[in-house]
């Protein structure tokens, strides 16, 4: 860490990883198989983590492992076309019926910058609206009461990012749909798009209770604004087709990423064809990227979609993450610690609160010190969780029971210990 201070700032390349939000120094990791991470002094991981969502078959899985080995005798970049660009557009179309057309990007955040831009561009409005606590990437406009590693941080936004770049982007609160509504009715009509994350992963997890998606589908259809569903870490994740499948929304645009790289960097963003036929070079809008639908981004991501091409890997996960939830809830009961266990599918925090966790306002409220406490103590134990109150775990199907019963045991051992 020290060798890496001097050269890196904070000595990582992604805010979170410091362990500023946790306290200690953060393992350095050399090697990862399955459900397990190994650092450099050997030291062997239970990885609940898994790269912030991507890994959902578990790490080097044989499917991925064998696509890129393949890939890799033939061309690792291009800058032209490629059959597997295609291939992996269709791939999402097929489980996304919203996603008539895809545009790929190497990130979220570019992701949702060319989604923001196009929404702008086919509207004619400037105003974009966001919701406290959820994260859309890097990109200035969209820093406006982020969550993730600003909240963990406690950074109130961040420097650099000039007034009148977010002078633009109105904020609710997620799960208030009373306050969106009284948004539109002020402003609706200079609205170009609300930018949701369906399930908010950036405040830790916070489903979305019901009524409030299908409400945002409602007041942006009536003032006709765009709706933007920020699936970066949900989509297919939580479902075969992603949150919207889940809850039963269609969206305007779709911003994708995580799990369609399977761990290689990557990002998407679609929606209707008349709207996507408004990019360059088919319409004025302009997006490009010189490793947008690199092949081996392509190849990991088209391996993992196609090993979850049936109800069967839901299904596990669904088992899993609900053991965990109703473990978790249970150890909490058992030390008389109040606990909340969000979860939605695979992805699941715990908070540590006597209140229900629904917004980003409530996520804050919980106690972060014993938070902080217990995530030493699952490290110490073998367990590798996020190092922040404000990032959601993750399984893969590489867990097995005696994982999950091997995490149920360190948690309840570190909570006794902090409580």
């Amino acid at each position: 860490m020290e060798r890496a201070q001097r050269v890196m700032p904070g000595g990582v390349n992604s805010p979170v990883r410091s362990f500023r939000g946790v306290g200690g120094t953060p393992p350095f990791f050399a090697s990862a198989r399955g459900p397990y991470l190994v650092d450099l002094d050997g030291n062997r991981y239970l990885d609940m983590v898994l790269a912030y969502g991507p890994l959902i078959l578990g790490h080097l899985p044989e499917a991925v492992v064998a696509a890129l080995r393949g890939q890799l005798t033939r061309a690792e970049a291009l800058g032209g076309p490629s059959e597997l660009e295609v291939e992996l557009a269709e791939e999402v179309a097929r489980r996304m019926p919203a996603v008539e057309m895809l545009r790929l990007t190497s990130s979220g955040t570019e992701a949702a910058m060319g989604a923001v831009r196009l929404a702008r561009a086919a509207t004619g409005r400037d105003l974009i609206l966001k919701f406290d606590g959820c994260y859309h990437g890097h990109a200035d406009s969209l820093l406006a009461a982020a969550g993730s590693g600003l909240a963990t941080l406690a950074i109130p936004g961040s420097p650099g990012v000039p007034p009148g770049t977010v002078a633009d982007t109105l904020v609710a609160s997620f799960n208030d749909l009373e306050g969106v509504a009284e948004l539109f009715a002020r402003q609706g009509e200079r609205v170009a798009a609300v930018i949701v994350e369906p399930v908010a992963g950036n405040m830790g997890v916070v489903p979305p209770e019901p009524g409030f998606l299908a409400g945002l589908r409602t007041l942006s259809s009536e003032y006709g604004a765009l709706l933007i569903l920020d699936e970066v870490m949900t989509g297919f994740r939580v479902a075969r087709g992603g949150a919207q499948q889940r809850y039963g929304i269609t969206p305007d645009l779709t911003c994708l990423g995580k799990v369609i790289g399977g761990g290689l960097p990557v990002g998407a963003f679609g929606g209707r064809a008349a709207l996507m036929g408004q990019l360059a070079p088919a319409g004025p809008v302009y997006h490009a990227g010189t490793l947008s639908g690199n092949p081996l981004a392509v190849t990991a991501g088209l391996a993992t979609l196609r090993e979850l091409d049936s109800p069967l890997p839901y299904q596990r996960l669904e088992e899993m993450g609900a053991r965990l939830e109703e473990g978790m809830s249970s150890a909490g009961r058992r030390l008389g610690v109040p606990i909340r266990v969000n979860r939605v599918g695979s992805m699941l925090t715990f908070f540590f609160s006597e209140a229900a966790v629904r917004d980003y306002a409530s996520a804050r409220a919980g106690d972060l010190a014993r938070f902080s406490a217990v995530h030493r103590g699952l490290l110490e134990r073998g367990v590798f969780w996020p190092p922040s109150q404000f990032e959601a775990g993750f399984l893969s199907l590489a867990h097995t029971d005696l994982d999950l019963d091997r995490l149920l045991e360190a948690f309840s051992d570190a909570l006794a210990a902090a409580a």
